[in-house]
């Protein structure tokens, strides 16, 4: 059994042999130099995709400060995912349910443009049924593809929306390497609005991968949160201000929010334990963001086991492994963001 026998969170991006020693780190690249700003409040850095079948891509709107991501799976597999928000902006959700009969998706999109945005799901489909990828039927592949968004539209222009196009291009984008912080999904994203705009803090688009025993996750997530980051101190700003946890007066900001998050593994999983690893995430939503998972956020986890359908799934033992290793991946993934401002 390799290194991955021990619990570790590991960079997508190269390996050094410095952080070759460390069991915990970003999935970010992990440059000496700090990041040129440009018209986006932070410039990408690099990652990988620790699987030959899952490939990302983005578009990014710096001016309108929205986009999308499109998260695309080339080989069979088994997906499912969990909606713990008040207010979700999704589709096609319905049929990660175990009890539907659907199993494989071909791509999920995270999109900016709050229910506007949704439109980049259209153009990923067309062009995915063009190459003749989708679930087969008689009169040809419909493509399954799962979508989430964010509201960001008091960010940049609001009525700026990733739509068909956009999808399109990010999907033909998609690689084994792209960036993290604001870009594609996570380009207007923030936290912490909870406090109010003056205090908002950072959000964006993270990716963070771990391993445990010879199983691998790969987090890729999207903070635009009403709650604030809670760092590994585990102080929040309001108990740092008010020493005491008080909600702040003025207007909560209703529907102006939503996390959103893809987890990956190569692990061979039923729809119903994809279903127990979204319930995982969600747990890392609520160990790194407070508040989280409040009536105004629409917050969902989409889980893809790339193993496939073929494969004999984990026991309950490893389940409960995996689903602890996705809590914790997820939860850093998040906390990633703190390092830098997406105001």
């Amino acid at each position: 059994m390799g290194p991955g026998a021990d619990r570790s969170e590991r960079a997508i991006a190269g390996t050094s042999a410095e952080h070759a020693e460390r069991s915990e780190r970003a999935i970010a690249g992990t440059s000496a130099e700090p990041a040129e700003r440009s018209e986006r409040a932070i410039a990408g850095t690099p990652a990988h995709s620790p699987f030959g079948w899952m490939r990302v891509g983005h578009v990014t709107d710096d001016v309108g400060r929205t986009g999308c991501t499109v998260v695309a799976f080339d080989r069979p597999n088994v997906a499912s995912g969990e909606v713990r928000g008040g207010a979700p902006a999704t589709r096609e959700f319905a049929l990660l349910d175990p009890r539907r009969s659907v199993e494989t998706i071909d791509a999920v999109v995270l999109s900016g443009g709050s229910a506007f945005g949704l439109a980049a799901t259209d153009g990923v489909a067309l062009a995915l049924r063009e190459r003749g990828v989708g679930h087969p039927t008689a009169h040809g592949p419909v493509p399954i593809v799962v979508a989430m968004s964010v509201f960001d539209l008091g960010v940049g222009d609001a009525t700026a929306a990733p739509d068909a196009a956009d999808g399109r291009r990010a999907l033909e984008r998609a690689g084994a390497k792209f960036e993290t912080g604001a870009v594609g999904g996570g380009t207007g994203a923030t936290s912490g609005k909870w406090l109010g705009a003056v205090a908002s803090g950072p959000g964006g688009f993270a990716a963070r991968v771990g391993s445990t025993d010879d199983m691998t996750v790969a987090v890729l997530v999207v903070v635009n949160a009403v709650g604030e980051i809670v760092a590994d101190g585990g102080r929040t700003r309001a108990a740092e201000i008010d020493h005491d946890f008080v909600w702040p007066a003025g207007p909560a900001p209703i529907g102006e929010n939503t996390s959103i998050a893809v987890v990956a593994t190569d692990a061979p999983l039923t729809k119903t334990q994809c279903r127990v690893l979204a319930e995982g995430a969600h747990d890392g939503f609520a160990r790194a963001l407070f508040p989280s998972h409040a009536p105004f956020d629409g917050d969902a986890v989409v889980v893809v086991s790339g193993a496939g359908p073929a494969e004999p799934a984990i026991d309950v033992v490893r389940l409960g492994r995996l689903r602890a290793l996705v809590d914790a991946t997820t939860r850093s993934a998040i906390v990633d963001l703190a390092a830098g401002p997406n105001p």
